[in-house]
């Protein structure tokens, strides 16, 4: 299953039987002061560092959100999708729970875009399938419905279907679907990276589909929470998530040992390119 992104100009294939694909996590404001004053500022500049550091370091796809209070996302969303877009040519993940916002970036962004995101929620899929259709962009579908989040994978299984079902008569073909089956925190609940794991392998082996996966959830609220996040992202691409919403600064080099691991990086070339292009200090 190929999964097909695009900048302006360069290409991103998300692919089952590939490497995986880094999406850059750091133009988002949850939990960051200083992207969040930069917003509500209007300081642009600073966004563009991160968008250009994030390439550096290894994204091949970078995720916007700017959901901040008190900013009007319907119109920032499509500013800085754009000048995003005018600084890095890799494609763009468009990322707001609004639908609106979601309308008018997916007007401004170039190539194909991917969709942050639908769910199993009635109001979800009638809101955002549409936007995604019209566009021809890819979409990341949450495992989770009016329900909530599925505590049992093959629940959240269950609910992966029903959004690639109701994506097809949509009109949009189940390459264009990515499944992300979500982490909750292994603090509040030893379970939790476990029920993840098992998901993303029924996923794909039920369902055939790309998978998402996005890494900090898994560690909140405990020490040392890089050392967690790495061995949850080994385990995650051994099961067969190949598509990684993290921050490529700290945990590309996981991520690319982890393809070598797996017989995706013939002769290590990926891996040794990745290293020899880190600062000496830090390689």
């Amino acid at each position: 299953m190929r999964t097909l992104l695009r900048g302006t100009t360069q290409e991103t294939a998300v692919d089952t039987e590939g490497q995986a694909v880094i999406i850059g996590e750091k133009i988002n404001p949850t939990g960051r002061k200083k992207l969040a004053a930069a917003l509500q500022a209007r300081d642009f500049d600073y966004v563009r560092q991160l968008a250009a550091s994030q390439v550096a370091a290894g994204a091949e796809v970078l995720d916007i959100n700017v959901g901040v209070p008190g900013v009007d996302d319907v119109a920032l969303l499509p500013e800085v999708v754009k000048l995003v877009a005018a600084t890095v040519d890799v494609p763009i993940c468009v990322d707001s729970p609004n639908p609106s916002a979601l309308a008018a970036a997916l007007k401004a962004v170039p190539g194909k875009p991917l969709v942050n995101s639908v769910n199993g929620e009635e109001a979800s899929l009638a809101a955002v399938l549409p936007l995604v259709k019209d566009r021809g962009a890819a979409v990341i579908g949450l495992a989770m419905d009016d329900n909530g989040i599925p505590m049992d994978a093959e629940s959240r299984l269950r609910v992966a279907g029903k959004i690639l079902e109701r994506a097809a008569k949509s009109g949009i073909p189940p390459e264009d679907v990515i499944i992300d089956p979500l982490v909750l925190t292994v603090g509040a609940d030893s379970n939790a990276a476990l029920i993840t794991l098992h998901t993303i392998a029924m996923v794909r082996r039920e369902l055939g589909v790309n998978i998402n996966l996005g890494a900090s959830n898994v560690s909140f609220g405990l020490p040392d929470r890089h050392t967690i996040n790495q061995a949850f992202l080994a385990l995650a691409i051994g099961h067969g998530a190949n598509c990684l919403i993290t921050d490529p600064g700290k945990l590309a080099g996981i991520i690319r040992a982890a393809d070598l691991l797996m017989a995706r990086d013939e002769y290590a070339a990926r891996y040794i390119a990745y290293f020899r292009s880190l600062p000496k200090e830090t390689a």
